[in-house]
């Protein structure tokens, strides 16, 4: 995933916010507004702003980056999973390299708020 591309702000209700029912505590909202500007900026431009796979980095990449409105792909993760390959990339869980790891991301409120966008475009 290049990070050659930043997007408008979105709004609360389009990223998501909040942990689902039944998980660990939501992050703080310091936590959560980070994790939305992590994603604008690094994940966007691959992922789309909608979650789709269609972000305008992806056109040039094969494979293509994960739709994360499949709800079967969204049933078949866990939440470490998601979380794992947010930190270490691709390569960490046997899947393209093209999706970099993110070492800076040291603070676990961080990840997880990250975590909770991914699952918000889960489609029900």
């Amino acid at each position: 995933m290049l990070f050659t591309a930043g997007c408008g702000k979105k709004d609360k209700e389009e990223w998501g916010s909040a942990s689902p029912p039944g998980s660990a505590a939501a992050p703080s909202s310091e936590a959560a507004a980070t994790a939305k500007e992590i994603f604008r900026t690094r994940c966007v431009p691959c992922h789309g702003a909608n979650g789709q796979g269609d972000g305008p980095a992806s056109a040039s990449l094969n494979p293509k980056p994960r739709n994360y409105t499949d709800s079967a792909w969204q049933a078949s993760v866990t939440d470490e999973y998601i979380e794992k390959i947010i930190k270490f990339g691709g390569a960490a869980v046997g899947k393209s390299p093209a999706m970099p790891n993110n070492p800076d991301i040291g603070d676990p409120a961080i990840l997880t708020a990250l975590k909770d966008i991914v699952r918000a475009f889960n489609k029900k």
